[in-house]
Protein backbone atom coordinates (compact mmCIF):
# COMPACT_ATOMS: atom_id res chain seq x y z
CA UNK A 1 0.00 0.00 0.00
CA UNK A 2 1.60 3.38 -0.84
CA UNK A 3 2.26 5.88 1.63
CA UNK A 4 0.78 9.00 1.88
CA UNK A 5 3.37 11.95 2.95
CA UNK A 6 0.87 13.70 5.01
CA UNK A 7 -0.84 10.59 7.02
CA UNK A 8 0.02 9.78 10.40
CA UNK A 9 3.35 7.52 11.39
CA UNK A 10 3.41 5.65 14.96
CA UNK A 11 7.00 5.33 16.24
CA UNK A 12 7.63 2.06 18.07
CA UNK A 13 7.92 4.12 21.22
CA UNK A 14 4.15 4.94 20.53
CA UNK A 15 4.90 8.45 19.80
CA UNK A 16 2.74 9.51 16.71
CA UNK A 17 3.88 12.04 14.11
CA UNK A 18 0.67 13.72 11.91
CA UNK A 19 2.99 13.55 8.98
CA UNK A 20 6.34 11.81 7.39
CA UNK A 21 7.76 15.08 6.89
CA UNK A 22 10.80 15.76 9.55
CA UNK A 23 12.69 18.95 10.08
CA UNK A 24 16.20 17.50 9.97
CA UNK A 25 18.52 19.41 12.49
CA UNK A 26 20.47 22.07 11.14
CA UNK A 27 23.49 24.06 13.06
CA UNK A 28 21.90 27.38 13.48
CA UNK A 29 24.47 28.77 15.43
CA UNK A 30 22.21 31.11 17.70
CA UNK A 31 22.30 30.47 21.04
CA UNK A 32 23.66 33.00 23.45
CA UNK A 33 26.22 33.60 26.11
CA UNK A 34 25.48 30.76 27.99
CA UNK A 35 25.23 28.19 25.14
CA UNK A 36 21.58 28.44 25.69
CA UNK A 37 18.58 29.06 23.56
CA UNK A 38 16.44 32.81 23.77
CA UNK A 39 14.27 34.84 21.48
CA UNK A 40 16.13 33.79 18.30
CA UNK A 41 15.74 30.68 18.39
CA UNK A 42 12.20 30.20 20.13
CA UNK A 43 10.91 32.20 17.24
CA UNK A 44 12.85 30.28 14.61
CA UNK A 45 11.48 26.94 16.07
CA UNK A 46 7.72 28.46 16.20
CA UNK A 47 8.05 29.24 12.74
CA UNK A 48 8.91 25.60 12.02
CA UNK A 49 5.97 24.34 13.85
CA UNK A 50 3.59 26.01 12.37
CA UNK A 51 5.08 25.52 8.89
CA UNK A 52 3.58 22.10 9.34
CA UNK A 53 6.17 19.67 10.02
CA UNK A 54 5.23 16.57 11.88
CA UNK A 55 8.47 15.93 13.79
CA UNK A 56 11.44 18.96 14.65
CA UNK A 57 14.66 17.42 15.49
CA UNK A 58 16.82 20.36 16.71
CA UNK A 59 20.20 21.56 15.71
CA UNK A 60 23.26 19.96 17.53
CA UNK A 61 22.97 20.21 21.54
CA UNK A 62 26.37 19.51 22.44
CA UNK A 63 26.84 17.15 25.52
CA UNK A 64 30.16 19.08 26.71
CA UNK A 65 30.31 23.27 26.42
CA UNK A 66 34.17 22.43 26.25
CA UNK A 67 33.40 20.63 22.62
CA UNK A 68 31.66 22.30 20.42
CA UNK A 69 31.16 22.30 16.99
CA UNK A 70 30.42 26.16 16.58
CA UNK A 71 30.69 29.19 18.82
CA UNK A 72 27.45 29.82 18.80
CA UNK A 73 26.08 26.17 19.58
CA UNK A 74 23.86 25.06 22.56
CA UNK A 75 25.06 22.64 25.21
CA UNK A 76 23.06 20.83 27.58
CA UNK A 77 24.71 19.41 31.05
CA UNK A 78 24.68 18.12 34.67
CA UNK A 79 24.42 21.29 36.06
CA UNK A 80 22.17 23.41 33.21
CA UNK A 81 19.56 25.34 33.89
CA UNK A 82 16.88 23.90 31.75
CA UNK A 83 13.94 26.27 31.42
CA UNK A 84 15.18 27.74 28.57
CA UNK A 85 15.19 24.46 26.86
CA UNK A 86 11.81 24.13 28.37
CA UNK A 87 10.66 27.14 26.23
CA UNK A 88 11.90 25.94 23.13
CA UNK A 89 10.17 22.86 23.09
CA UNK A 90 6.94 24.67 24.07
CA UNK A 91 7.45 26.76 20.92
CA UNK A 92 8.57 23.79 18.85
CA UNK A 93 5.55 21.09 19.93
CA UNK A 94 2.93 23.89 18.74
CA UNK A 95 0.30 22.95 15.94
CA UNK A 96 0.93 19.46 17.11
CA UNK A 97 4.05 18.86 16.50
CA UNK A 98 6.58 16.51 18.48
CA UNK A 99 10.28 17.73 19.19
CA UNK A 100 13.65 15.92 19.70
CA UNK A 101 17.19 17.00 20.51
CA UNK A 102 19.49 16.03 18.96
CA UNK A 103 22.83 15.66 21.17
CA UNK A 104 26.40 15.11 19.99
CA UNK A 105 30.14 15.44 20.46
CA UNK A 106 32.13 16.87 17.99
CA UNK A 107 35.53 14.49 18.70
CA UNK A 108 38.38 16.33 16.54
CA UNK A 109 36.08 17.94 14.62
CA UNK A 110 36.80 21.06 16.32
CA UNK A 111 38.13 24.33 15.34
CA UNK A 112 41.35 25.59 16.76
CA UNK A 113 40.45 29.15 17.25
CA UNK A 114 38.13 27.70 19.65
CA UNK A 115 40.19 25.89 22.45
CA UNK A 116 38.37 23.58 24.16
CA UNK A 117 38.91 20.09 23.91
CA UNK A 118 39.87 17.92 20.78
CA UNK A 119 39.24 14.27 21.41
CA UNK A 120 39.16 10.73 19.22
CA UNK A 121 39.20 7.27 19.47
CA UNK A 122 42.85 7.75 17.96
CA UNK A 123 45.02 10.61 17.70
CA UNK A 124 44.74 11.61 14.15
CA UNK A 125 44.04 14.45 12.79
CA UNK A 126 41.43 15.70 10.10
CA UNK A 127 42.86 15.87 6.46
CA UNK A 128 41.27 19.35 4.84
CA UNK A 129 44.35 20.01 2.72
CA UNK A 130 45.32 23.29 2.58
CA UNK A 131 42.30 23.87 5.55
CA UNK A 132 43.73 21.58 8.39
CA UNK A 133 45.33 23.60 10.14
CA UNK A 134 42.27 25.43 10.99
CA UNK A 135 41.60 22.25 13.34
CA UNK A 136 43.61 20.72 16.69
CA UNK A 137 45.27 18.06 17.03
CA UNK A 138 43.18 15.58 18.71
CA UNK A 139 44.02 13.62 21.61
CA UNK A 140 43.24 9.43 21.61
CA UNK A 141 40.77 9.05 24.56
CA UNK A 142 41.49 7.38 27.56
CA UNK A 143 38.85 4.83 28.97
CA UNK A 144 37.65 7.37 31.68
CA UNK A 145 37.15 9.79 29.19
CA UNK A 146 34.88 7.13 27.24
CA UNK A 147 33.43 6.67 30.15
CA UNK A 148 32.85 10.06 30.78
CA UNK A 149 31.63 10.37 27.28
CA UNK A 150 28.85 7.65 28.03
CA UNK A 151 27.46 9.16 30.67
CA UNK A 152 27.63 13.04 29.48
CA UNK A 153 25.26 11.78 26.34
CA UNK A 154 22.70 10.06 29.33
CA UNK A 155 22.65 12.81 30.92
CA UNK A 156 21.77 15.38 28.22
CA UNK A 157 18.94 12.93 27.14
CA UNK A 158 17.19 12.67 30.46
CA UNK A 159 17.75 16.64 30.83
CA UNK A 160 15.84 16.45 27.38
CA UNK A 161 13.27 14.71 28.57
CA UNK A 162 12.89 16.46 32.25
CA UNK A 163 12.65 19.67 30.19
CA UNK A 164 9.63 17.96 27.76
CA UNK A 165 11.41 17.17 24.22
CA UNK A 166 9.77 14.39 22.57
CA UNK A 167 12.83 11.92 22.30
CA UNK A 168 16.77 12.57 21.68
CA UNK A 169 18.21 11.86 18.30
CA UNK A 170 21.91 10.78 19.12
CA UNK A 171 24.32 12.29 16.39
CA UNK A 172 26.97 9.67 14.79
CA UNK A 173 27.33 10.68 11.42
CA UNK A 174 29.38 14.02 9.49
CA UNK A 175 32.35 12.80 11.12
CA UNK A 176 31.77 13.73 14.78
CA UNK A 177 32.95 11.61 17.49
CA UNK A 178 30.78 8.32 17.59
CA UNK A 179 31.38 8.60 13.71
CA UNK A 180 34.96 8.84 13.96
CA UNK A 181 34.69 5.48 16.76
CA UNK A 182 32.45 3.59 13.83
CA UNK A 183 35.44 4.71 10.71
CA UNK A 184 38.45 2.36 10.10
CA UNK A 185 40.51 5.60 8.99
CA UNK A 186 40.34 7.12 12.08
CA UNK A 187 39.86 4.33 14.70
CA UNK A 188 43.08 2.58 15.11
CA UNK A 189 42.74 1.72 18.75
CA UNK A 190 43.66 -2.26 19.21
CA UNK A 191 41.42 -2.34 22.87
CA UNK A 192 37.59 -2.97 23.27
CA UNK A 193 36.53 0.54 21.52
CA UNK A 194 38.33 -0.53 18.10
CA UNK A 195 39.48 -3.27 15.59
CA UNK A 196 36.67 -5.34 14.24
CA UNK A 197 33.03 -3.78 13.47
CA UNK A 198 31.57 -4.30 16.48
CA UNK A 199 34.15 -2.91 18.76
CA UNK A 200 33.74 0.09 16.63
CA UNK A 201 30.33 0.19 17.07
CA UNK A 202 30.58 -0.65 20.95
CA UNK A 203 30.68 3.39 22.29
CA UNK A 204 27.47 4.05 20.09
CA UNK A 205 25.44 0.82 21.67
CA UNK A 206 26.66 1.54 25.12
CA UNK A 207 25.18 5.28 24.63
CA UNK A 208 22.08 4.09 23.49
CA UNK A 209 21.35 1.50 26.26
CA UNK A 210 22.16 4.00 28.59
CA UNK A 211 19.48 6.30 27.33
CA UNK A 212 16.88 4.04 26.67
CA UNK A 213 17.51 2.27 30.55
CA UNK A 214 18.02 5.56 31.80
CA UNK A 215 14.74 7.41 30.08
CA UNK A 216 12.45 4.64 29.89
CA UNK A 217 10.74 3.24 26.73
CA UNK A 218 7.69 6.07 26.18
CA UNK A 219 10.36 8.40 24.86
CA UNK A 220 11.58 8.40 21.56
CA UNK A 221 15.98 7.38 21.12
CA UNK A 222 16.54 7.52 17.43
CA UNK A 223 20.03 7.65 16.08
CA UNK A 224 21.75 9.19 12.66
CA UNK A 225 24.39 7.70 11.10
CA UNK A 226 26.12 8.12 7.81
CA UNK A 227 24.62 5.52 5.09
CA UNK A 228 28.67 5.80 3.67
CA UNK A 229 31.52 8.01 4.65
CA UNK A 230 31.75 8.41 1.12
CA UNK A 231 36.22 8.20 1.32
CA UNK A 232 38.02 5.07 0.41
CA UNK A 233 38.64 2.58 2.98
CA UNK A 234 36.06 4.31 4.94
CA UNK A 235 32.76 3.42 6.93
CA UNK A 236 30.32 2.36 3.63
CA UNK A 237 26.83 0.88 3.01
CA UNK A 238 27.42 -3.00 4.21
CA UNK A 239 28.98 -0.96 7.96
CA UNK A 240 26.23 0.69 7.84
CA UNK A 241 23.37 -2.32 7.48
CA UNK A 242 25.55 -3.85 10.09
CA UNK A 243 25.73 -1.15 12.43
CA UNK A 244 21.68 -0.72 12.24
CA UNK A 245 21.16 -5.13 12.76
CA UNK A 246 22.91 -4.65 16.23
CA UNK A 247 20.94 -1.40 17.22
CA UNK A 248 17.89 -3.51 16.29
CA UNK A 249 17.93 -5.08 19.56
CA UNK A 250 17.89 -1.99 21.50
CA UNK A 251 14.11 -0.73 21.34
CA UNK A 252 14.89 2.24 18.77
CA UNK A 253 12.52 4.53 17.02
CA UNK A 254 14.07 5.47 14.01
CA UNK A 255 17.30 5.54 12.53
CA UNK A 256 18.11 8.61 10.09
CA UNK A 257 20.58 8.17 7.05
CA UNK A 258 22.67 10.91 5.62
CA UNK A 259 26.33 11.13 4.94
CA UNK A 260 29.81 12.44 5.01
CA UNK A 261 32.00 14.52 7.09
CA UNK A 262 33.96 17.60 7.37
CA UNK A 263 36.60 15.69 4.86
CA UNK A 264 34.21 15.11 2.78
CA UNK A 265 30.92 16.94 3.09
CA UNK A 266 28.24 14.42 1.27
CA UNK A 267 25.58 15.58 3.22
CA UNK A 268 25.77 19.13 0.96
CA UNK A 269 26.07 16.64 -2.40
CA UNK A 270 29.71 15.54 -2.72
CA UNK A 271 31.72 13.10 -2.34
CA UNK A 272 35.56 12.38 -1.48
CA UNK A 273 35.85 8.64 -3.56
CA UNK A 274 33.88 10.04 -6.65
CA UNK A 275 30.63 8.49 -6.08
CA UNK A 276 28.26 9.99 -7.76
CA UNK A 277 24.81 11.24 -5.64
CA UNK A 278 21.56 12.23 -6.83
CA UNK A 279 20.63 15.58 -7.68
CA UNK A 280 17.83 15.36 -4.74
CA UNK A 281 17.12 12.72 -2.26
CA UNK A 282 21.62 12.32 -1.83
CA UNK A 283 21.07 9.09 -0.04
CA UNK A 284 18.27 7.15 -1.32
CA UNK A 285 19.55 4.64 -3.06
CA UNK A 286 21.66 3.68 0.46
CA UNK A 287 18.42 4.22 2.92
CA UNK A 288 16.15 1.90 0.26
CA UNK A 289 18.52 -0.68 0.82
CA UNK A 290 18.77 -0.75 4.19
CA UNK A 291 15.27 -0.11 4.83
CA UNK A 292 14.25 -3.05 2.67
CA UNK A 293 16.63 -5.32 5.50
CA UNK A 294 16.27 -3.04 9.03
CA UNK A 295 13.02 -3.86 11.54
CA UNK A 296 13.85 -0.42 12.57
CA UNK A 297 12.10 2.44 10.71
CA UNK A 298 14.42 4.25 8.30
CA UNK A 299 14.71 7.94 7.67
CA UNK A 300 16.71 9.96 5.13
CA UNK A 301 18.03 13.47 4.63
CA UNK A 302 19.24 15.48 1.45
CA UNK A 303 18.43 18.06 -0.62
CA UNK A 304 15.05 17.46 -0.88
CA UNK A 305 12.84 20.17 -1.55
CA UNK A 306 9.63 18.70 -3.88
CA UNK A 307 6.99 16.74 -3.19
CA UNK A 308 7.56 14.53 -5.75
CA UNK A 309 10.98 13.39 -4.19
CA UNK A 310 9.13 13.24 -0.80
CA UNK A 311 6.87 10.44 -2.62
CA UNK A 312 9.73 8.95 -4.08
CA UNK A 313 11.33 8.76 -0.96
CA UNK A 314 8.55 6.68 0.65
CA UNK A 315 7.96 4.43 -2.12
CA UNK A 316 11.10 2.97 -1.39
CA UNK A 317 10.57 1.74 1.97
CA UNK A 318 11.84 4.94 4.13
CA UNK A 319 9.28 5.60 6.39
CA UNK A 320 10.32 9.55 7.23
CA UNK A 321 11.62 12.28 5.17
CA UNK A 322 14.32 14.67 6.25
CA UNK A 323 14.40 18.57 4.86
CA UNK A 324 17.06 21.03 5.56
CA UNK A 325 17.39 23.81 3.76
CA UNK A 326 14.37 23.38 2.24
CA UNK A 327 12.70 24.71 5.65
CA UNK A 328 15.84 26.74 6.15
CA UNK A 329 14.26 29.25 2.98
CA UNK A 330 11.03 28.41 3.62
CA UNK A 331 9.89 26.92 6.46
CA UNK A 332 6.08 27.00 5.72
CA UNK A 333 6.98 24.28 2.80
CA UNK A 334 4.41 21.50 4.35
CA UNK A 335 1.94 24.07 4.50
CA UNK A 336 2.16 24.90 1.05
CA UNK A 337 2.36 21.66 -0.50
CA UNK A 338 -1.31 20.75 0.58
CA UNK A 339 -2.42 23.46 -0.98
CA UNK A 340 -0.25 23.62 -4.32
CA UNK A 341 1.71 20.23 -4.14
CA UNK A 342 3.60 21.44 -6.88
CA UNK A 343 5.54 24.33 -4.58
CA UNK A 344 9.02 24.20 -4.61
CA UNK A 345 11.80 25.46 -2.05
CA UNK A 346 13.98 27.45 -3.86
CA UNK A 347 17.36 26.97 -2.18
CA UNK A 348 20.82 28.49 -3.16
CA UNK A 349 23.49 25.79 -4.01
CA UNK A 350 27.09 27.29 -4.69
CA UNK A 351 29.43 24.88 -7.22
CA UNK A 352 33.21 27.27 -6.68
CA UNK A 353 35.65 25.28 -7.81
CA UNK A 354 37.08 25.21 -4.49
CA UNK A 355 35.27 22.42 -2.84
CA UNK A 356 35.58 23.30 0.59
CA UNK A 357 34.88 27.31 0.63
CA UNK A 358 31.67 25.84 -1.49
CA UNK A 359 30.65 24.60 1.55
CA UNK A 360 30.77 27.11 3.56
CA UNK A 361 28.87 29.69 1.12
CA UNK A 362 25.84 26.78 1.71
CA UNK A 363 26.53 26.91 5.01
CA UNK A 364 26.35 30.50 5.19
CA UNK A 365 23.71 30.98 3.18
CA UNK A 366 21.44 28.93 4.96
CA UNK A 367 22.46 30.03 8.33
CA UNK A 368 21.26 33.41 7.18
CA UNK A 369 18.11 32.77 6.12
CA UNK A 370 18.09 30.98 10.02
CA UNK A 371 18.80 34.53 11.19
CA UNK A 372 16.15 36.47 9.11
CA UNK A 373 13.20 34.27 10.18
CA UNK A 374 14.74 34.39 13.38
CA UNK A 375 14.28 38.04 13.42
CA UNK A 376 11.18 38.18 11.89
CA UNK A 377 12.52 38.90 8.12
CA UNK A 378 11.65 37.89 5.12
CA UNK A 379 13.94 35.21 3.57
CA UNK A 380 16.53 36.65 1.35
CA UNK A 381 16.61 34.32 -2.19
CA UNK A 382 19.23 36.38 -4.30
CA UNK A 383 21.86 36.99 -1.35
CA UNK A 384 25.14 37.25 -2.63
CA UNK A 385 27.16 34.01 -1.62
CA UNK A 386 30.34 35.98 -1.27
CA UNK A 387 29.03 38.68 0.72
CA UNK A 388 27.44 36.25 2.79
CA UNK A 389 30.31 33.73 3.42
CA UNK A 390 32.52 36.76 4.14
CA UNK A 391 29.65 38.32 7.00
CA UNK A 392 29.32 34.89 7.99
CA UNK A 393 32.99 34.53 8.98
CA UNK A 394 33.17 37.89 10.90
CA UNK A 395 30.01 37.01 12.84
CA UNK A 396 31.91 33.27 13.81
CA UNK A 397 34.93 35.83 14.83
CA UNK A 398 32.86 37.45 17.24
CA UNK A 399 31.15 34.91 18.76
CA UNK A 400 34.32 32.79 18.76
CA UNK A 401 35.56 35.76 20.78
CA UNK A 402 32.60 35.81 23.33
CA UNK A 403 33.18 31.95 23.37
CA UNK A 404 36.52 32.21 24.74
CA UNK A 405 35.84 35.48 26.87
CA UNK A 406 32.93 33.21 28.49
CA UNK A 407 35.59 30.09 29.48
CA UNK A 408 38.59 31.75 29.28
CA UNK A 409 39.49 30.08 32.48
CA UNK A 410 38.40 26.50 31.42
CA UNK A 411 39.88 26.50 27.79
CA UNK A 412 43.50 26.14 26.54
Amino acid sequence: MSKEVFETFTLPSGVKLKNRLVKAAMEENLANTEQLPDENLFNLYEAWALGGVGLIITGNVMVDHLAMTGPGGMALEEHTDISSYEVLAQKAKQNNTKVWMQINHPGRQVFKKLGGKALSPSDIALDMGKHSKLFSQPKAMSEEEIEEVIQRFTITANLAKQAGYDGVEVHAAHGYLLAQFLSPLVNKRSDKWGGSLENRARLLLEIVRAIRQSCGDGFAVAVKLNSADFQRGGFDVDDALAVVKMLEPLNIDLVELSGGSYEAPAMQGRTADNRTLAREAYFLEFAAKIAQQSQIPIMTTGGIKRLPVVQKVLDSGVELVGMASALAYNPELPNHWQQVPGVVSMTRQVEWKNKTLSGLANMALAKRQLRRIATGKDVKLNASPLFTVITDQIRSAKLTKRYRRQYKNEIK
